[in-house]
């Protein structure tokens, strides 16, 4: 059988690997209440890392933005965002397009009325639920960079996980102009990798 020869930088997936896929939610994409300029881009490029992961029986963890009305971050409350992702609303939906496993795993953060979290990791149980898997490298991508995906990279770290930064299946909101490239600096410069989907050594490739 052929395989697609390792490139330069390669990145071979293993036992202990996980994909994290960040808010990737109807809100965040155009036409939502929050749109993140093309976020519906990244659909295409988390499809081939859900793809991949799946055929190597390797976990899926979606997070989440699920939270209550009247939400801190909320402008109605003075927050800086307007309101989005309400729990069981359909902004808070995952985005249409994408190929999640059934095997996925979600959580969700921000739930509390009076308490912000961007993180996947901030008031939640995923650093122990990963930990209790064997998880010790995460493939984060999603929305939007320099928010949720900048935070749960940050606090991955922090938590002790490898992270591999998906540079092809992010975006940013760009509330000042250059603050996707300035969050995408400073994953790196926290330990992140980056890398894209043709790096993924082998089959499939």
């Amino acid at each position: 059988m052929n395989e697609t020869p390792d490139l330069p930088g390669a990145v071979r997936l293993r036992a202990g690997d996980a994909l994290l896929v960040v808010d990737l939610q109807r809100d965040f994409l155009p036409g939502g209440a929050l749109a993140v300029p093309d976020g519906d881009r990244v659909v295409p490029a988390l499809n081939r890392y859900l793809e991949r992961f799946e055929r190597e029986g390797l976990l899926v963890v979606l997070t989440r933005d699920w939270h209550p009305t009247g939400h801190v971050s909320f402008n109605t409350r003075g927050g800086p965002w307007p309101p989005h992702c309400v729990a069981g609303t359909p902004g808070a939906e995952f985005a249409p397009g994408p190929r999640l496993p059934a095997s996925a795993q979600i959580c969700s953060k921000a739930t509390q009325p009076d308490a912000e979290a961007y993180s996947g990791f901030e008031g939640t149980e995923l650093a122990a639920s990963l930990r209790q898997q064997g998880i010790k490298r995460l493939f984060v991508g999603g929305l939007a960079t320099d928010y949720c995906v900048r935070t749960t990279v940050l606090d991955a770290l922090r938590e002790g996980f490898e992270v591999l930064l998906l540079v092809d299946a992010i975006r940013p909101v760009e509330v000042q102009p250059g603050d996707g490239a300035r969050a995408e600096q400073a994953m790196l410069q926290a330990g992140a990798r980056p890398i894209r989907f043709e790096q993924l050594a082998g089959p499939g490739t």
